[in-house]
């Protein structure tokens, strides 16, 4: 087990959140829905977890802002003085949430200077959670308790296969481009489909190789898998190869990225040209 009360608080408060998303997603009919500016859905699940976890944090910190997804008081001048803060998505997956299929999180991290520097994931239906934390470890806890520590594979280029991770919602033809570039390297391509920051999980745990996202996504989508998959091994890169980093500039939106596992490898070489 880790040494890390941080860790354990925000396993506490990230269950806690998972409580309240579960007292909504378990009611009988349908999940009341309102849609916001940006076309995307918010539901009182969404609302009652980020009371609960910005709540929380306020009291295990209290001198460490929250930007939180559901957020709606805090300016760009504001969020841009800050060095250190939590960033956090109440709900990651509410349409995975309304579909009521599982694939849904909550999702908090700790930013400091652009990077992430720890967070965790947990799946509130399984309660299964991921933690990391930057120089100590990256961790999966079971339902019944149990601690798994977890850390990335290497890739094995001469083993015939790669594990390609890709949205179910948002894949798109240059995404197909790179995936027939890595079968044409690396052999067949086993693509996994997934809901939520799950998909960034999978390959801190060393179930797949990679994750090119290609796609629209918002700061709060990534960073608490971020920091799991970072302290497990991995890092998450933009189309340029550079590492993703938090909080520099006035939009919330991240570049398209790529999710790596193993950072040995030369992705770079071999994924560059098709992203030009």
């Amino acid at each position: 087990m880790w040494k890390e009360d941080q860790l354990d608080a925000l396993l506490q408060i990230a269950k806690t959140a998972g409580n309240e998303i579960l007292s909504v997603y378990q009611r009988d009919g349908d999940i009341d829905v309102t849609i916001k500016d940006d076309s995307s859905p918010l539901t009182e699940a969404d609302r009652r977890a980020h009371e609960v976890i910005v709540a929380e944090l306020a009291k295990l910190t209290p001198t460490i802002p929250v930007l939180s997804e559901e957020s709606d008081d805090i300016s760009v001048e504001e969020r841009l003085s800050w060095s250190n803060y939590w960033i956090v998505d109440p709900l990651d997956g509410t349409k995975e949430f309304i579909k009521r299929n599982g694939e849904f999180t909550v999702n908090i991290a700790l930013i400091n200077n652009g990077a992430p520097e720890l967070g965790i994931v947990h799946v509130p239906v399984t309660n299964v959670s991921y933690l990391g934390k930057a120089g100590v470890g990256a961790w999966k806890v079971e339902e019944a308790g149990v601690v798994e520590a977890i850390s990335i594979s290497k890739l094995d280029a001469n083993q015939g296969k790669v594990r390609v991770v890709a949205s179910r919602s948002h894949r798109g033809e240059l995404v197909d481009q790179l995936i027939n570039t890595m079968e044409t390297n690396l052999g067949e391509a086993e693509v996994v489909s997934m809901g939520s920051s799950l998909k960034i999980c999978l390959l801190a745990e060393g179930k797949a190789d990679i994750y090119p996202r290609l796609a629209p996504t918002s700061e709060w989508d990534t960073a608490a898998a971020h920091a799991v998959l970072a302290a497990a091994g991995g890092d998450i890169v933009n189309t340029a190869f550079q590492p993703l980093r938090y909080n520099q500039k006035e939009s919330l939106l991240n570049p398209h990225f790529i999710g790596i596992s193993d950072m040995s490898y030369d992705w770079k070489a071999l994924l560059l040209p098709g992203l030009q």
